[in-house]
């Protein structure tokens, strides 16, 4: 790679743009793509932003709404648009973000022995008085009634569901525990301040899996197996995640931690000791505590935005729904259990708050949307010999590059100028843009690659344009 790239002529610095190829190499998957011959090109996109003719979107009399810099940019861009308070449509840009992202999600839960439900999002309200959650919950709990009258919330969380599920199959035995069940779905909440976009709102994607034991200590090794696989998958993504203590909440147990991406607009204050390894959300420590419990040093404050949260919940929920298995020793015993959720929305809107600049998208490399965009001379313009060059270049790359079928993006508004689109693209932070320009007329012809996470150029032939690209890693 370093080779290649000192053959190109890259900026001095160009060699860090390797960095964003680097790591595993996640499963393969080919989302709806083009047949051949076909391309995909940006002006049949529904992305309804301003962007598409060069416009600013305006924001005045919205300032007041406009609290962070992730809701600013994916308004401005297009990748979400308001339906009602806390609620937002997702667009196409994002539900292919979101798509890559569970699908990160899968392998990292499947990898541990992760098994994929889907339950219902209404929930009985008789499940939930059972755990008298239905009244601690309070108005937060989207509550409403079927035409005969029967009570049913909105699920936030599923606790009471999954364990009734479990409970219902009365022949389990313990060699077929540990069970670790996960789903992906919408969840909803009654926010009384929706705000931060997707960071909080009334609605919003969650994956939660709950696993259920043998005993204590088979429970405890299962959450630090899952605590663990939510460390590899941030470090998967890019993204600098602290496991802090936290506290049980109304969901319960007697452990619990969360997964904090430290940023200055978080809610949630956290105190990290530089020293050592301890870290705890300011709410479970009390008010005057400064110095580490673990090893007395000064502790840091900082804030977090809360984007994963794991719960030892013991039999909790367990002995209410009589969830159990049958022992070594032929007797019935309860299940020890625990949950664990990731905001899939929240971290997707968390990543664009700690990576983008103030007016560009920065995507995690393997969440981007789309990993190429193309730039093609614009019409009537000296360059516009080359424009062929460019349908011939996007064909190369999908034909050489496997991986990358369906994923480049051709922007074909050729009435607006290159520097335009240019503009355009880094706002959407394709990880890399190729521009059909001046230099696609020499001999042989040569095309400006912007590594856009790095904001570094280098002109590389067709043969280099696609030895670079074959190093990408998508998911």
């Amino acid at each position: 790679m370093e080779g290649l790239l000192t053959r190109c002529r890259a900026l001095p610095a160009l060699a860090t743009c390797s960095h964003q190829l680097s790591g595993n190499v996640p499963h393969r998957f080919h989302h709806r793509t083009p047949g051949r011959g076909e391309r995909l090109v940006l002006s049949r996109m529904f992305q309804p932003q301003n962007l598409r003719e060069d416009q600013v979107l305006s924001l005045e009399g919205r300032s007041g709404d406009l609290t962070c810099k992730s809701q600013r940019l994916m308004l401005q861009v297009g990748l979400i648009h308001p339906a009602s308070s806390g609620c937002y449509h997702l667009l196409p840009y994002t539900v292919r973000a979101m798509e890559k992202l569970v699908r990160l999600i899968d392998q990292a839960m499947q990898a541990i022995g992760g098994q994929k439900v889907n339950m219902p999002s209404l929930s009985p309200a008789e499940l939930w008085r059972a755990t008298n959650r239905w009244d601690l919950m309070g108005k937060e709990l989207l509550r409403l009634r079927d035409r005969h009258g029967k009570e049913y919330c909105l699920g936030p969380t599923h606790e009471e569901a999954i364990t009734a599920l479990v409970a219902s199959q009365k022949t389990l035995s313990y060699k077929q525990l540990p069970f670790l069940l996960y789903q992906v779905t919408r969840k909803f909440r009654d926010e009384p301040r929706p705000r931060f976009g997707l960071l909080r709102g009334r609605e919003f994607y969650m994956k939660d899996m709950y696993t259920f034991d043998c005993s204590p200590e088979a429970a405890r090794q299962t959450y630090h197996l899952v605590c663990g696989a939510y460390d590899s998958l941030f470090h998967r993504l890019g993204l600098r995640c602290v496991k802090v203590q936290a506290d049980v909440g109304s969901i319960g147990g007697t452990m619990s931690h969360e997964f904090q991406l430290p940023v200055d607009i978080g809610e949630d204050r956290l105190a990290i000791c530089p020293s050592c390894n301890f870290a705890a959300n300011m709410e479970t420590l009390g008010s005057a505590q400064t110095n580490c419990p673990a090893c007395q040093g000064p502790l840091t404050e900082t804030k977090g935005i809360e984007v994963g949260h794991t719960f030892y919940l013991g039999t909790k929920y367990s002995s209410i729904f009589n969830a159990q298995f049958t022992n070594v020793h032929g007797r019935p015993s309860l299940a020890e259990m625990g949950c664990y959720g990731l905001g899939v929305t929240r971290i997707l809107a968390a990543a664009i708050e700690v990576l983008s600049t103030e007016d560009c998208i920065r995507w995690p490399g393997l969440l981007a949307p789309y990993q190429v965009c193309l730039i093609p001379p614009k019409k009537g313009s000296k360059e516009e010999v080359a424009t062929e060059l460019t349908a011939h270049l996007y064909d190369h790359i999908t034909e050489a590059v496997p991986q990358l079928h369906g994923e480049v993006l051709l922007d074909d508004r050729t009435h607006l100028t290159i520097g335009n689109r240019l503009k355009d693209a880094n706002k959407f932070g394709y990880p890399f843009v190729i521009i059909v320009g001046r230099r696609a007329l020499d001999d042989p012809a040569h095309f400006e690659v912007w590594c856009q996470n790095t904001g570094e150029v280098v002109f590389l032939t067709r043969e280099g344009v696609l030895e670079l690209l074959s190093q990408v890693q998508v998911v």
